[in-house]
């Protein structure tokens, strides 16, 4: 009789818990600067994971000059916390450039949304639930990935929030983990086999299947091909097992995945992929390539007159 894949229970997940630790500090690495922001910026704490509440309370940063008449645009960073770039580039666009868009937009910045991911290089939290499936609305289930506490925060915070959100840009990284660590886990906790991926070797982008937005992802490439190379197709014209929807874009139901970029209805949203382990990469330029895509997903707005 064949043996029938086993599906995770609470048992395997506390065995899987079990074995992960501590890599680098949350406070030091994120907290400290979100602190230095105060003054300069709004810094509003909307929570904390209730794992460990002192260890990891949840911040926003927004820009001060709030206008509610004004368009809003939203990014967000260390959905999967162990993809670091998303988490210092959307530090770094704070600390380097938000000021000059903040006379024509207001600018909420969630920088590090699984901060126990980031702590202990992880894409799942301590639950092995993946928070970038699970920004569904309250109370709703989606087969085994059912809602994470990490995304249910934020979506609970943003509900309550008065902001028109013209543009969300999420911003994360494709690892050489995601085939060797994720994949495999993947596939034993859910009791499929899992393809691994070809992984892209350069930046690529994920627009929306039902709100593809072309021109919009084109000059996020345009100006991130600037600082970094972006990801060719593979020899079947896929990034990540997907067709390439246009050069170094592909395109996912965003909503249908409870994807974080799905969460606003913004009319502009992407994800960007950075490839922190090529040979030509360096911690530097992936977090310079994070900056440069919320930049060009600015600048696109404001050059077509669409906002501003």
């Amino acid at each position: 009789m064949k043996t029938l894949p086993t599906i995770w229970g609470s048992h395997e997940k506390n065995n899987w818990l079990s074995t992960q630790t501590i890599k680098r500090s949350y406070h030091e690495d994120v907290l400290k600067r979100i602190q230095a922001l105060r003054g300069t910026f709004t810094v509003e704490q909307y929570g904390a994971l209730s794992y460990d509440s002192d260890r990891y309370p949840l911040y926003v940063i927004c820009t001060s000059n709030w206008v509610a008449s004004k368009p809003s645009i939203l990014v967000t960073g260390g959905v999967h916390g162990y993809e670091t770039s998303g988490v210092h580039g959307a530090l770094t666009f704070l600390e380097q450039e938000a000021l000059n868009y903040a006379d024509t937009f207001n600018i909420i910045v969630a920088p590090c949304i699984s901060p126990w991911g980031y702590e202990t290089i992880n894409r799942w939290n301590p639950y092995a639930v993946d928070p970038n499936r699970s920004f569904f609305p309250v109370n709703h289930t989606h087969g085994i990935n059912h809602e994470a506490e990490e995304s249910r925060l934020f979506m609970q915070y943003l509900n309550g929030f008065d902001a028109s959100i013209i543009m969300h840009i999420d911003l994360h990284e494709t690892t050489d983990t995601d085939n060797s660590v994720f994949r495999p886990a993947l596939a034993d906790r859910d009791g499929i086999p899992q393809k691994s991926w070809n992984i892209p070797d350069g930046f690529y982008l994920v627009g929306d299947t039902d709100n593809p937005q072309a021109a919009f992802q084109e000059a996020i490439i345009q100006a991130v091909k600037q600082i970094t190379h972006i990801a060719p197709a593979d020899s079947d014209g896929k990034l990540i097992g997907e067709p390439i929807s246009q050069f170094g874009v592909i395109n996912y139901p965003i909503q249908t995945l409870g994807l974080c970029s799905s969460m606003t209805n913004a009319p502009y949203t992407t994800t960007t992929e950075v490839y922190p382990d090529s040979p030509k990469a360096t911690d530097e330029l992936c977090t310079q390539a994070q900056v440069a895509a919320i930049k060009a997903g600015i600048d696109y707005l404001m050059n077509n007159k669409i906002a501003g």
